[in-house]
C-alpha cells in the first residue's frame, strides 16, 4: 500500500495539475479547449471525459506494453482509445444528450487528442498500471481545469448565466434600463484562443522559478 502512495506516485499525479500542465505548460489540447467551453457545463463533460478516457487507455497500454510489437504500437494505441471513446460517447447520448449534441464531434475526436496520444506513448509504453493510471488522471484533470475556467469566464460574462441559470439578473441589462451589456466577444472562439492565452502567462508568471 505504502509503494501505491510513494512519494514518486505523488509528483507522478501533481506535476500534470500544475507544473507540467498539459495545456498551460506543453500548449496541447487547444482546439477542444476553444470549441466546446462557451458554456461552462459541455466544458466541464469534455474535461470529465479526456480524464476517464485518458486513465483507462493509460491502464490498458501499461497492461499490454510488453506484448505489443513496436512497429504496430500506435495502431494498437488508437484502437484501444477509438473503442473507449465509442463508449463514453455512447454513455452521453444517453444520459446527456443535450450535451453531446453541444460537443458534437469533438468527442470523437478525442482520439487525436495531443495529450492523450502523448500519455500513452511517453509514459504508459514505460510504466506500470498504476502509475500509468495516476498519470492518465491528472492530465485529465489538468486539461480539464483549464477548460473550466475558460467555460466560467465565457459563459458568465458572454451570457450572463452558468449552468444554464440566469446570475446576473435582467433588471440590470442595458434594455432594461440597468447599466450591464452582455459581451457577445466572449461566446467567439477568438476570446477562448485570448483566455488560453492569459492563463499560460498567468501560469508561467506564478511558476517562473519552477517551470522549466
Amino acid at each position: 500500500m505504502g509503494k501505491l502512495f510513494s512519494k514518486e506516485n505523488g509528483e507522478v499525479f501533481k506535476s500534470p495539475l500544475n507544473l507540467n500542465n498539459p495545456v498551460a505548460v506543453q500548449v496541447l489540447g487547444i482546439c477542444s479547449a476553444l470549441a466546446v467551453t462557451a458554456q461552462l457545463k459541455p466544458a466541464i463533460v469534455m474535461g470529465l471525459s479526456v480524464t476517464v478516457i485518458t486513465a483507462f487507455s493509460n491502464v490498458i497500454i501499461s497492461l499490454l506494453r510488453k506484448t505489443i510489437p513496436n512497429r504496430i504500437r500506435i495502431i494498437v494505441q488508437l484502437v484501444v482509445v477509438a473503442a473507449l471513446v465509442t463508449i463514453v460517447s455512447n454513455i452521453l447520448k444517453a444520459y446527456v444528450y443535450d450535451v453531446s449534441v453541444q460537443l458534437s464531434v469533438y468527442v470523437g475526436l478525442i482520439i487525436t487528442n495531443c495529450i492523450l496520444m502523448g500519455r500513452l506513448e511517453a509514459f504508459a509504453m514505460m510504466n506500470g498500471p498504476w502509475e500509468s493510471f495516476l498519470d492518465g488522471i491528472a492530465n485529465g484533470l489538468g486539461y480539464a481545469a483549464v477548460l473550466v475556467i475558460v467555460g466560467f469566464v465565457r459563459e458568465f460574462f458572454g451570457f450572463g448565466s452558468l449552468f444554464g441559470f440566469q446570475i446576473i439578473p435582467d433588471s440590470w441589462l442595458l434594455d432594461n434600463g440597468g447599466g450591464y451589456l452582455h459581451n457577445g466577444m466572449m461566446t467567439m472562439p477568438a476570446m477562448a484562443l485570448i483566455l488560453v492565452g492569459c492563463i499560460i502567462w498567468a501560469h508561467r508568471a506564478y511558476n517562473k522559478d519552477k517551470v522549466q
